[in-house]
């Protein structure tokens, strides 16, 4: 191949715009690039000034996928800025949520966005005939974590609920049980899907990077904790991330990039997987085995495989925090949340990875001061790098398979790239 121009405006199946820029020539890779052409969009902005008990529901709107992990994370930032210890039915009642919005953002992605390209489709729409049963299966386990949410949250996205102190409203032990009852038929389904993707011809690709990931000593952390690394003996405490992640800018993107111990790094399912493996349910290390995913994988494309395997455990985990809620009944609680000055720094591992969110109080309560680390901004030069170390095992297939091979691995990694164009930083004055 002695001269390939690839220019990809812009990749189908992400959430958002993003452009693919290869330039080849005399079978050699001159310059490549992953572009994100988006605007910015301003909520580190937009939430100054404001009473921290309408931040949650502003951020929400960052993301119409995870706007669940948003919303959750600025509860916990803004409890920690107060000084506010939520209750045990509360933060239960947070992580059946994010549960939920695993498995809703999941089985889209590797459903509907991912599956399409290794079936030979060119997107879900041909499937229903294809692999009518396979896309069904699929479909029940996305309308389950879809009802889910809207059982907890109050609507399937954008929670009105969970709110800072509590939950305005309570599911009720009838419904709980109810739910309890679809996620165990819900196992069946997790595990004809961990048998298709077994059975794909994912390809085999490896590069060593840096994975990182909130960790706890005693579960597979999705809410709150320390950050880990793959390169690390020891963790970082939330309120230090900036020690351990240092964003920076490159000319061609809208959007913030990040690297930490290396020139990039991971966050993900995958990133999880590698740092908290041996927490994982018994289902979730089954699912395991049936894919075939051992840690550490340095193969991004198993990215999708390892969203598969979180939605095992998502499954089996939140039918232990219904027992757990049965077992204590679910009971209305009074919350009183006092306004006072201080900083705040929330953790969620949302479906895409580590979110951040970082917020200052004055006395009135009002936010002074805001910063968000997006997961896909820490993906970014991960992404491009992985496409550098890509092309060279590529350049002698025709020009539309690489396209296709370097759209599969943006997708892989399943950015939501309107969250992550948050860049330029506005001054008031």
């Amino acid at each position: 191949m002695s001269q390939v121009d690839i220019n990809v405006h812009y990749v189908t199946r992400v959430e958002g715009h993003g452009n693919i820029v290869v330039k080849i020539a005399d079978n050699q890779v001159k310059e490549f690039r992953w572009e994100i052409p988006e605007a910015p969009r301003f909520f580190e902005a937009m939430v100054r000034g404001k009473h921290f008990a309408d931040v949650p529901f502003i951020v929400s709107r960052i993301c119409g996928i995870c706007g669940i992990g948003h919303t959750c994370t600025a509860i916990q930032a803004l409890e920690k800025a107060l000084g506010y210890e939520p209750s045990e039915q509360t933060l239960l009642l947070r992580k059946l949520i994010i549960h939920g919005e695993t498995i809703q953002s999941h089985t889209l992605h590797f459903g509907y966005l991912a599956l399409p390209d290794f079936l030979g489709a060119p997107s879900v729409v041909p499937l229903a005939q294809t692999h009518r049963e396979e896309l069904l299966t699929i479909i029940r386990l996305h309308r389950l974590a879809n009802e889910m949410c809207d059982l907890i949250g109050g609507r399937t996205t954008h929670p009105i609920s969970a709110v800072v102190g509590g939950w305005t409203k309570l599911p009720t032990e009838s419904e709980l049980r109810e739910l309890r009852r679809r996620l165990e038929e819900a196992i069946a389904d997790i595990k004809a899907v961990a048998k298709l993707f077994a059975s794909l011809d994912i390809p085999d690709f490896q590069r060593e990077t840096e994975y990182i990931a909130l960790t706890k000593p005693d579960e597979y952390a999705f809410y709150d904790g320390e950050i880990a690394s793959t390169d690390d003996e020891h963790t970082t405490p939330l309120s230090n991330y900036q020690e351990k992640i240092k964003e920076f800018i490159v000319p061609y993107s809208t959007a913030k990039r990040a690297r930490a111990n290396r020139s990039s790094y991971m966050v993900g399912a995958l990133a999880r997987f590698n740092n908290n493996h041996t927490q994982l349910t018994p289902l979730g290390q089954e699912v395991a085995e049936i894919t075939g995913l051992k840690a550490i994988c340095y193969n991004s494309f198993m990215n999708n495989v390892a969203q598969v395997v979180e939605v095992a455990h998502a499954i089996e985990d939140s039918i232990r925090i219904i027992d757990q809620l049965l077992a204590r009944g679910i009971k209305e609680e009074k919350f009183e949340v006092k306004p006072r000055a201080g900083r705040g720094v929330g953790g969620v591992e949302v479906p895409r990875g580590l979110l951040i969110h970082d917020y200052t109080l004055d006395e009135q309560g009002r936010v002074v001061d805001a910063n968000l680390v997006i997961p896909t901004n820490q993906n970014h030069q991960n992404i491009e790098e992985d496409m550098g170390a890509l092309l060279p095992q590529i350049l002698d297939k025709p020009k539309e398979d690489i396209t296709l091979t370097l759209e599969m691995l943006v997708r892989a990694y399943d950015p939501c790239i309107s969250c992550s164009t948050h860049l330029l930083k506005v001054e008031w004055g």
